[in-house]
């Protein structure tokens, strides 16, 4: 359609090369306390009466089996791994609420949990807290056609919901790879960003409601549905963000925009990162207000999605990636636009190829690529993960850095992200993990971070992982601040213990 070199993609998804292979087992994690200096905090114990306490509060849902444990006690990376014994799984808020109190009285540690794809270790227990499962809230309450709005329980997988209001010509405005699997409470407590960012702004933006069960069993439901509330402090933004730590999100009400009527996935390669910029630059100018996503990639993250998830690059091999979906609701509108924005990339050298897909199949397929990333790194050995936001002109400076400084101790340095709203995905494979690797990596990455006044944590929250380098990322005043609140509301400590706040001596 455009001429050479693009190339419209063909009748199949991208081309898989083979199988892949699995092993028998995965190796054991090591436990979260034996890998990090962390001591645990004076917490009682579970006994045989807090059992029987809790299986009179939700009965038949108290797991106890080592290996139904198990998966709920290794974070989602393989990188960490508590020693619970007990996990919940209640169906309302009430359930929470008796369970809480319960807790609260017996100083006994909880930890909440939702679909358990947290980056930082933030999802799963440290030593021996009781894990607080959202599973079994998923309920969708109501959802009201004129307003976009949905309400919700906190257990709702993301693309559960998607398929929801999709079915009534809405969309979320929310898009993560882990859709599958994320609840979202989970997405709430981490705000999470996504895809779609750049289009549909952040979480605090969209949710309009929550309702949230404290420490000590309190239901405090602010669960409005309304656009415009004036009235006081806006409590829901407390636990938007906070990773469980100021209390459990136990329901959600939220803004879901109308279901676009034409979308258009443009899948180009760059030659280098200051073409990336230019191409962004350009993209906004040219598609304004249908602009719904700018990913980028670098040339390694491709090749670890061929050589690991046997998808096939469907344009030829460049240093750079990039990925734009327009989103609007006339499509002859659209195409213009993206026709013009094409022609003009083709005749400055921005772009070396391209492909453009515009039904549903070809969309997804484009999409895998950026997509599955996180799985082929995940695949390629142990990954020491970087979640950062820099300022959009230094966004891949690291990445070759860190390639010159760290040589051959690293399988591969990636750089991959949002580039609309400045976050970058740094990664580092090795064949295990090396604390000699961690110190190379740790506080480098972070002192170049502050340098460049970016923030430590763009999407994926503070969770365990991150905790003691808030300060690169916030003044002293702030994080006192934030002391002072986590003991209004959680003065006991009990709440997702050993996250997101430094360590105090």
């Amino acid at each position: 359609m455009w001429g050479s070199p693009w190339r419209v993609v063909g009748t199949g998804s991208l081309v898989r090369r083979g199988s892949s292979s699995t092993s028998s087992r995965a190796p054991e994690v090591v436990l979260t306390h034996e890998r990090y200096p962390v001591q645990r905090l004076p917490f009682s114990v579970v006994s045989e009466e807090d059992r029987a306490a809790f299986e009179r509060m939700v009965p038949g849902r108290v797991i106890m089996d080592p290996e139904e444990l198990e998966a709920s006690n290794v974070d989602w990376l393989r990188s960490m791994r508590g020693c619970s014994k007990v996990l919940l799984r209640p169906r309302t808020s009430e359930e929470v609420s008796h369970i809480l109190r319960y807790c609260h009285e017996r100083n006994l540690a909880v930890n909440t949990q939702g679909g358990n794809t947290g980056m930082v270790g933030g999802s799963v227990p440290v030593f021996d807290e009781i894990i607080l499962s959202t599973a079994l809230m998923n309920q969708v309450i109501s959802f009201h056609d004129m307003s976009g709005t949905l309400v919700c329980q906190a257990g709702c997988v993301l693309e559960e919901l998607s398929r929801h209001v999709e079915e009534r010509g809405f969309v979320m405005p929310l898009d993560l790879g882990a859709k599958g699997t994320c609840h979202i409470g989970g997405n709430l407590a981490t705000n999470a960003g996504g895809l779609r960012f750049l289009r549909y702004g952040s979480l605090r933006g969209t949710v309009l409601g929550l309702e949230a069960v404290l420490a000590d069993g309190t239901v405090l439901n602010c669960l409005m549905s309304l656009r415009k509330d004036n009235t006081g402090y806006d409590l829901k933004q407390l636990f938007i963000g906070s990773e469980g730590t100021l209390g459990v999100i136990t329901a959600v009400s939220i803004l879901c925009p109308p279901k676009p009527r034409a979308v258009n996935v443009a899948f180009l390669g760059c030659p280098g990162f200051a073409e990336v910029l230019q191409t962004f630059h350009t993209c906004r100018g040219m598609l304004g207000e249908i602009l719904s996503a700018f990913e980028f990639m670098d040339a390694t993250c491709m090749q670890l999605v061929g050589r690991h998830l046997h998808l096939a690059s469907p344009v030829q091999e460049s240093p750079f990636y990039v990925l734009v979906e327009t989103s609007g609701s006339r499509a002859e509108h659209d195409a213009e636009k993206l026709s013009g924005f094409l022609e003009q990339l083709l005749g400055s050298g921005l772009v070396t190829d391209g492909t453009l897909a515009t039904d549903q199949r070809k969309i997804k397929a484009l999409w895998a690529l950026r997509e599955r990333i996180t799985e082929a790194l995940s695949r390629d050995g142990y990954v020491y993960k970087y979640d950062i936001s820099l300022p959009v002109e230094r966004l891949y400076d690291l990445v070759p850095d860190l390639r010159a400084r760290l040589g051959p101790r690293a399988k591969h340095v990636v750089g991959y992200g949002h580039l609309g709203d400045g976050n970058l995905h740094l990664n580092v494979t090795a064949e295990a993990f090396s604390a000699a690797l961690l110190g190379e990596l740790e506080p480098y990455v972070y002192e170049w971070t502050a340098g460049q006044r970016g923030s430590v944590s763009a999407e994926h929250g503070v969770g365990f992982k991150k905790r003691d380098v808030l300060g690169y990322s916030k003044p002293p005043e702030a994080l006192h601040l934030m002391r002072q609140l986590k003991t209004l509301l959680d003065p006991k400590g009990i709440l997702n213990p050993y996250k997101t706040l430094p360590a105090q001596a």
